[in-house]
Formats: structure tokens, sequence, C-alpha cells
């Protein structure tokens, strides 16, 4: 395993941020850690990466330890940190040679350099200094030094944050690419982007594992509930169609279109439609909803 986490505890004082997490991640595989804020998900990753020492467990990365070989857990490691922490007064080539300068690469400094600037999209940016880059360059010199020194494990916290969109798809298909050699763990608080391309889903939620389903098996975990989209023909009051029966939750997605929740093992599109007959209301739409990624995460950690 590239990973393995075993009982994995951190306390601050009396606050537990992560509570007996336990969970393996092979070679190849591309796992999306996910969480409200505070879950405890920026803290996993640092234990992972040796910055933080569990309170108690044991962690280990391509085999080392991370408490007894720290060192060569690091060496196997690049890890982009949420705040991604960098040299502004530095030029882009000037930094990237600087970070293989401290991870002793022995190899032509300048040539992997070049190679990381071109898979990153560097090029346009490379001889500006750091400190004058937009926040969405600034985030890709810190994938770059993630990647530089061709690392087997990558952890990376929340990695296109200030990416616009068409970057968006630059590094999520550099993550996948990178996920067929590599192991890959990010976090990100974009359901869209763990579905376009995580293997792998991991839920934590107030220091505890609640989720760890591939991701073709993670809506499962909710089918019993019904998501059902109605549009109206005219507003309606939401107090009025949660006396649906069978109805637990409506919500107004925009002015005459609504989204009906229920666990019910009846066809909930019955009541609606019968609702509508009873109330002389037409009915534009009706159609059932998948059970996404977004909802249940919601589910599990509301």
């Amino acid at each position: 395993m590239s990973i393995s986490i075993n009982n994995i505890v951190k306390k601050y004082g009396q606050q537990t941020a992560l509570n007996n997490i336990s969970f393996e991640v092979k070679k190849g595989e591309i796992v999306g850690l996910l969480g409200p804020n505070g879950a405890g998900k920026s803290t996993l990753m640092k234990i992972i990466c040796c910055y933080l020492p569990p309170t108690s467990g044991t962690a280990n990365v391509c085999n080392f330890s991370i408490e007894e070989q720290s060192i060569d857990v690091r060496k196997h490691i690049g890890y982009l940190p949420e705040n991604n922490p960098l040299y502004y007064e530095m030029y882009v080539k000037e930094y990237l040679e600087f970070v293989l300068g401290i991870r002793n690469f022995k190899a032509d400094k300048k040539k992997r350099v070049a190679e990381i600037i071109d898979i990153v999209g560097l090029q346009l940016e490379q001889k500006k200094k750091i400190g004058a880059l937009s926040k969405g360059y600034k985030q890709r010199v810190g994938l770059a030094q993630a990647i530089i020194h061709n690392p087997d494990v990558l952890i990376l916290d929340e990695p296109t944050t200030g990416l616009d969109p068409n970057q968006l798809v630059e590094i999520r298909n550099l993550i996948k690419e990178l996920g067929k050699e590599k192991t890959v763990v990010f976090s990100t608080h974009i359901m869209q982007e763990v579905e376009a391309v995580c293997d792998r889903v991991i839920i934590l939620n107030k220091g505890n594992l609640v989720a760890d389903e591939s991701a073709s098996n993670i809506q499962q975990l909710n089918k019993k509930q019904q998501l059902v989209f109605v549009e109206f023909n005219t507003i309606i009051d939401i107090n009025n169609l949660k006396k649906i029966n069978g109805i637990e939750k409506v919500t107004n997605q925009n002015n005459n279109c609504y989204l009906f929740e229920s666990s019910t093992n009846n066809d909930i599109r019955t009541e609606i439609a019968q609702y509508a007959a009873a109330n002389k209301l037409l009915i534009l739409q009706m159609k059932i909803q998948e059970n996404n990624l977004e909802n249940i995460f919601k589910e599990l950690t509301a």
C-alpha cells in the first residue's frame, strides 16, 4: 500500500480533531478527501506528510513510518498545503531550482524545471517574480513544487483554489494523468471535481470517517431517498407542498421549480400529481433527480 492509516487520533487539548481514522490507499488511486470546514482534512494531510504528530495511532507511506522514518516519508511525498506558501520575491524558475536544491536533486535541474513548467502551464509566466503572478498561477507554482521531484505520493490540499474554469479543466486532467502512476490524495469543496477525477471518495465529519467508497458506489449510500424535481405553472407556498403525503423536505429551486425529497417506499410522484389535480395546478415537468455526490455529502455531514 502507498498509504496506510491505522487508528489515527489527533487531539488539541480537549478537542478531538481526528477520531480513530483508518484506511489504505493503493498505488495508482486518486482519492478525494471531503468534509465541511473543521472536519479534520488538513490535519490528516499534515500528519501523513509528517508536519504534525498524531496523538495516537500509526501511519505508513511507501512502507515508511511517519514517526520513525519521517525523512524517508518526505522523500516520497509531494505536498501542496492549503495556504500554498511561496517566496514572492523569487522568480518562478529560480524558485523551482531552489526547491530541487533543497531536495538534493542530482540530475539536470534546468532541464527538470523546464519539463515541469511545461506540464503545469507556466511557460508565459516563468520569467516573472512569484509575487507578480495571479492567484491561479501562484497555485500552479505550488503544484509544480509538489511534483517536481517526481514523488510516488501526492498530497494536495485544495489544489484548484483560485483557478478559472479553463485552468480547472487543465489541472484536473493533470491530476488524472499523474494518478496513472502515482497515489494522489486531494481535498476539495467542489463536488463536480471529485466526480470527474476521483476513483474513490473519503468523507470526514467532525473528525470521524463517515464514508469510504469508490466513486461509482458512493451514490448508493443514500439510495432509499427519492428526489423528484417538479416545475409547476405558478409559485406555490412551500409550507403547503410539505403537507403532501410522504414528503419530508421541499426546496425551492427557482421561482416555480421545486425539489421534493422522501425516503418512503411509495412513488411520491403519484402523491404530487394528485395534489396538483386537487388544487387545479398544472405540472409543466416532473423528473426523478439522480442522487448526486453533493446530496450525499449534505446528508452525511448535516
